[in-house]
């Protein structure tokens, strides 16, 4: 019974040390390998044998996130012997940074990283999370301490990628690459805040009154520019409308005096045999004509007749007598 109960504590031995010996690795993930204390291998996915005792899993410190029972999200600290090759994403808890114009806010960053080299994260630095955790904080303090609050809030592309090249450039060693790094929130204080929506519906105000200012202006420029242009061409209008009216009167007059060329000329060819002179007739028609004009109407006139017109009555009746005798 003795020889029985040693064989099957041998055998139980046994199966323990073989099952111990099988290691089971998941996909992504990877682990580290010791014999008697020094590195030996690094453990790819699938299933791995090892020596029990004589090899052991190297242990690695962890970051966790982990939600509780009150809904509140908790970051915990865990020793594993697995290392996860996946890009892990560490939202850091808000804390303070001084501006350049010396304005405390308060930032929240989220880090994007990524375990390149198992053995580096190991043996490189004694608490990975952690040491990745402070430098992106230091690091954050210096960068925005390089800028105004004003710049800060508006150049959030600039600070994540001057973050990702300083924690790139660090960390390297460590075996992790630094794929980026993302400021969730820039909170600056209450009273800061307050001034900025301040400035900004001053400048707003200020933009809005520059920009009805223009308007009008534009507004009143074109009203003035159609005044000019509806004067310049009333002028235009009436100038041409003088000149036609002109070139009408002239060519009236010459009409005018044409047809009295034409008569004068026709009346001296009828009477040149028996008024010789020819010129004195006319005068004396023209004579009677104004006179006739000069006495009509309604209203009683007092003419006085200068004192050549009784040679021009003379004539008339020089010119009656003459009638009569043809």
């Amino acid at each position: 019974m003795g020889v029985i109960i040693i064989l099957v504590l041998i055998a139980l031995f046994v199966i323990i040390w073989v099952f111990a010996g099988f290691k089971i690795v998941r996909q992504s993930e990877t682990m580290v390998i010791e014999r008697l204390g020094r590195y030996s291998r690094t453990l790819s996915s699938g299933i791995n044998i090892i020596l029990p005792i004589i090899d052991k899993p190297r242990g690695i410190l962890w970051r966790y996130i982990v939600e509780g029972y009150d809904g509140r999200v908790y970051v915990k600290m865990r020793k594993t012997d697995k290392i996860d090759l996946r890009e892990t994403v560490y939202d850091f808890p808000k804390q303070n940074v001084i501006t350049k114009d010396n304005v405390v806010t308060e930032i929240n960053a989220l880090l994007y990283f990524q375990v390149i080299d198992p053995v580096k994260s190991i043996y490189e630095i004694a608490n990975l999370p952690d040491a990745i955790e402070k430098l992106t904080q230091t690091t954050l303090r210096n960068v925005i301490g390089e800028m105004d609050l004003d710049q800060t809030l508006t150049s959030r592309d600039t600070i994540n990628s001057k973050l990702r090249a300083v924690l790139d450039e660090a960390s390297h060693k460590w075996g992790v690459k630094v794929n980026r790094v993302e400021l969730q929130d820039i909170n600056p204080p209450h009273d800061i805040r307050d001034a900025m929506e301040k400035q900004m519906r001053a400048e707003r105000d200020r933009r809005a009154k520059i920009l009805e200012a223009e308007g009008t202006k534009a507004q009143l420029s074109l009203e003035a520019e159609g005044r000019k242009v509806a004067e310049i061409n009333q002028a235009e209008g009436n100038k041409q409308s003088q000149i036609l009216m002109a070139e009408g009167q002239a060519q009236a007059r010459l009409k005018i005096a044409e047809a009295e060329a034409a008569a004068i000329e026709t009346i001296s060819a009828a009477i040149k045999e028996t008024i010789p002179d020819t010129v004195n007739y006319l005068v004396a028609v023209r004579y009677i004509e104004t006179f006739k004009d000069m006495v009509s109407g309604k209203d009683n006139k007092v003419i006085y007749l200068p004192y050549e017109a009784t040679g021009v009555l003379s004539a008339i009746g020089g010119i009656k007598d003459l009638l009569n005798n043809k």
